[in-house]
């Protein structure tokens, strides 16, 4: 039996702590179960994972420009021929491999702006390369939703019912790809793969209060209103913040993503208190630290929201959509969800005050519940290498 050559491909090394600590989790489980594989990345940012996790990573994208905006006659043309070299880029890089496994991540879903000849063409192109070459290609912990756009629906139904293996982060996701028309009879839910990475210790009792924020703009559906949205989210956050300040509550902000940036340089500027800080976190590792060392956490980012219920840390979550909600109902906080399309200060603060009075109570139910987390994804990892590792020699493509 020869060492078996695994791939991983996403927007990995691109600047969202979320995606990087799912690919952080998977190889982690490959360190341990298969040390004699061969692993490399096929992502966003090549440089950022080839030095971070010392792996070999190539470019997802032949034309660099692919995410700026065309408006120019040549960058139109570049984007249009990128996605021809992208075909065969990405086929001649599947066909080299046993398996690939996309690591996490809201793959199969547009809760956030998206087009379709964005990442749904390069998931396509993937799974369309693995059924064609007799590479398996799975899907490992992914987030699904509804979806309006008919195009990138057809693309993201078509990629899943290509994969020769999904699992799904919740039950809401399995749900989605049902409603598109994929047969999800043998797919598994799982807690989501950053459950799986290590848990640092709880800090000490300060007071601080950690606030994730998020450059939201609303989801794919919303372009047309999408300023209003950032406006009333950034409102309603800083107007949260200040009430904190004025209550004497240390406040820490915190990005998962490094497009948030902007968000926390517009709330410093608006406050301006020294009892407001920033964190600058490089990883999710990084991120749980800061979680761990909060009193309580109010954070919109879902792997924010993941972090923070991940280190035992009280939290209520502004919820940009349904994966929110069903993540803080698994772990026993669902009465503590408020809209970050509408972000109310007053109301988000009795809430707070209300998460506060009950800390040692959800402490205890966040510890029982992360238990049960890292039971079911010790199984998530047996299937996986079930399904996935049976041997090494390529299946034939039907």
């Amino acid at each position: 039996m020869t060492a078996a050559r695994v791939g991983v491909f996403g927007l990995l090394g691109s600047g969202n702590l979320g995606n990087d600590g799912s690919l952080e989790a998977v190889l982690r489980y490959l360190r341990a179960e298969h040390p004699e594989a061969v692993v490399d990345a096929l992502c966003g940012g090549p440089e950022v994972v080839a030095a971070r996790y010392a792996i070999p990573a190539t470019r997802l994208h032949w034309y660099r420009g692919e995410y700026r905006t065309a408006s120019r006659a040549r960058a139109i043309a570049g984007k249009g021929l990128g996605k021809l070299v992208d075909a065969f880029r990405t086929a001649a890089w599947v066909r080299g491999h046993d398996v690939v496994i996309v690591p996490g991540m809201g793959v199969l879903e547009a809760t956030l702006p998206l087009r379709p000849w964005g990442f749904p063409y390069s998931l396509f192109l993937l799974c369309a390369s693995g059924r064609l070459f007799g590479t398996r290609v799975a899907l490992v912990g992914v987030g699904a939703d509804a979806i309006g756009n008919r195009l990138t629906r057809a693309l993201v139904r078509r990629s899943a019912r290509l994969a020769a293996y999904r699992s799904y982060r919740d039950t809401l996701s399995r749900d989605a790809l049902r409603a598109m028309g994929v047969d999800t009879a043998r797919d598994a839910v799982y807690p989501d793969l950053a459950f799986a990475l290590p848990t640092p210790p709880t800090g000490t009792p300060s007071g601080t209060v950690c606030v994730g924020v998020m450059d939201f703009h609303g989801g794919d559906d919303d372009r047309a209103r999408a300023e209003e949205i950032h406006r009333r989210y950034l409102e309603g956050t800083t107007a949260f913040v200040r009430a904190l300040v004025e209550d004497g509550r240390p406040v820490r902000l915190a990005t998962g993503d490094a497009c948030d940036a902007p968000v926390v340089a517009t709330i410093l500027d608006a406050v301006d208190s020294p009892l407001v800080t920033a964190a600058e976190p490089a990883s999710l590792a990084d991120l749980m630290k800061e979680m761990a060392a909060a009193d309580s956490v109010v954070a919109t980012r879902y792997h924010n929201l993941v972090c923070a219920l991940k280190v035992g840390t009280p939290t209520l979550a502004l919820s940009y959509a349904a994966k929110s909600d069903a993540l803080m109902a698994g772990m026993g906080l669902d009465a503590y969800c408020h809209p970050a399309r509408d972000v109310d200060a007053d109301r988000l603060l009795e809430q707070f005050r209300e998460l506060e009075k009950r800390s040692a109570e959800l402490r205890r139910t966040l510890a029982e519940r992360n238990k049960h987390a890292a039971r079911q994804l010790d199984h998530q990892f047996t299937a996986l290498t079930r399904t996935l590792f049976k041997g090494t020699t390529r299946q034939e493509a039907p």
